[in-house]
Parts: structure tokens; sequence; C-alpha cells
């Protein structure tokens, strides 16, 4: 647990890092802007993709708390257990028996029987299968991180962790410029996963992918199914549709 919370307080030192470095560097890339439009654009989609990025790791942070918690209580039960048993043992209608001795006819005292063994955590080489394909996307492998989320989602297309897995594997195209699998990949995101925590995200990214391959009719479609379907969204992904519905002229 204690390397964990490292690791999480590691992640949002991070994070806030990024934040602060966006908040340095936009005034700077306004100036810019002036002599050098793509360069802004250019900057942006950095600090945007390295943000993606830092979220991936809060992400698999927060799940492997979750199976942190789940692990302890199986542990709490089995010690229950245990305890349970040990005191079944010494009790009874006859009242509590010499250890080692004999009761009644001279019979030795039964021995408490072992408890089961503890139960393996469910989903252990998925999760692996999972927290490898997400390293080498965030090692800038996309290639590797593709064929890493192919098969985690051929293997466990029910896992807990399918959902962000098909995010992912969409912005492993994105980032490679792959428009067309990364519609692909959102699209089946959106549809498959729906009411997944990236739900809301595979449909952004839906539209966002729409727009930068022209097509921003469908974008604008899209943009607006998100506060249909997803009206408990978080606000930063509010105002994000907003902007993209803004920038791309949708009605």
């Amino acid at each position: 647990m204690a390397a964990f919370a490292q690791k999480l307080s590691a992640a949002m030192k991070i994070f806030r890092s990024s934040l602060l470095a966006i908040a340095l560097v936009l005034p700077t890339a306004a100036g810019a802007q002036r002599a050098d439009p793509v360069y802004l654009e250019d900057r942006f989609n950095q600090l945007q993709q390295s943000i993606t990025m830092l979220t991936g790791q809060i992400e698999q942070l927060q799940y492997r708390n979750q199976q942190l918690q789940q692990q302890l209580e199986k542990m709490q039960a089995d010690y229950e257990y245990r305890l349970d048993q040990m005191e079944k043992g010494r009790g009874g209608a006859g009242g509590p028996r010499p250890a080692g001795g004999a009761a009644g006819g001279g019979a030795q005292a039964a021995a408490p029987p072992p408890p089961p063994p503890a139960p393996p955590a469910a989903g252990g080489s998925a999760d692996q299968m999972y927290h490898d394909a997400m390293k080498k996307l965030q090692d800038g492998d996309n290639a590797g991180a593709e064929r890493g989320f192919k098969a985690f989602l051929q293997s466990n297309p029910k896992h807990t962790l399918a959902g962000n897995a098909q995010y992912w594997l969409g912005e492993s195209y994105y980032a490679r410029k792959d428009y067309q699998n990364a519609m692909t990949a959102f699209a089946e995101g959106y549809k498959n996963y729906k009411t997944s925590p990236k739900g809301p995200d595979n449909l952004l990214k839906l539209g966002i992918t729409l727009a930068v391959m022209g097509r921003k009719a469908d974008a604008c479609q899209i943009f607006s199914k998100f506060s249909q379907d997803y009206p408990r969204a978080p606000d930063l992904q509010k105002r994000r549709v907003d902007q993209e519905r803004q920038k791309n002229g949708c009605g």
C-alpha cells in the first residue's frame, strides 16, 4: 500500500507539473502564433498528448488501488475464518479440551480443519497484459501498444478494463495519425462499452477524429449526442465538447 501511495503521489505531481507547464508555455506560444501558427498547434498537441498519457497512468494506479483493496478484504475474511475455526476447535458441548489430552473414551481431540486456501486474485494475467500494453503506449511504442491492446481485448472482451483498452487502442492509432483506424476503434468503444468509464472519452474522441478527417458534419452530429448520452459527464469533458463544437462551426 505504501508503494502504491508513492506511485500515485508521483503521478499526481507529474500531472500538476504538466498543467503548470501549460500555463507557462501558453503566453509564449500566444506570441509565437503571430509568427508561426503551426508552432502553436503542434505545441498544444504535444501537451495534450502528455496529459493523455498521465491520465492513463492515474487510471492504472486507481485500478491497482481497487485490486489492493479487494486483496485486503480477502485477507481479512481469511483471518476471520481461521479465528472462527480455532474457536470452534476449542469449544463444544463438553467445554474446553486440554491440548494433546484425551477426551471421554481416550480419543484424541480433533484438530480444527485447515482453512481453504485464499483464492488467487482474479484476472492476474489479464491485468499484466493491460499493464504491458499501457507501458508501451507511454513509452511511445504505439505499434506495440496496438498489438497489446488488441490481444487483451480478444482474450478479455468482458474485463473491467476492456472499455479502457478499447479507448487506448484508438489513441495508439490517433498518435500515428492513422485516423481511419482510430475512428473505427473509438466507434467500437462507444458501441460496445458505452457505459464504461471510458464511454464518454470514446464518443468525444470519435467526434474529434471525424473533424480531423474533414467530416465536420458527422463530427457535429457526434458532439450533439454527447449531452444526450452522458448528461452526468464531468464539466471538463462538457467544456471540451463545447470547444470542439465552436471550433468546427457546429450549430
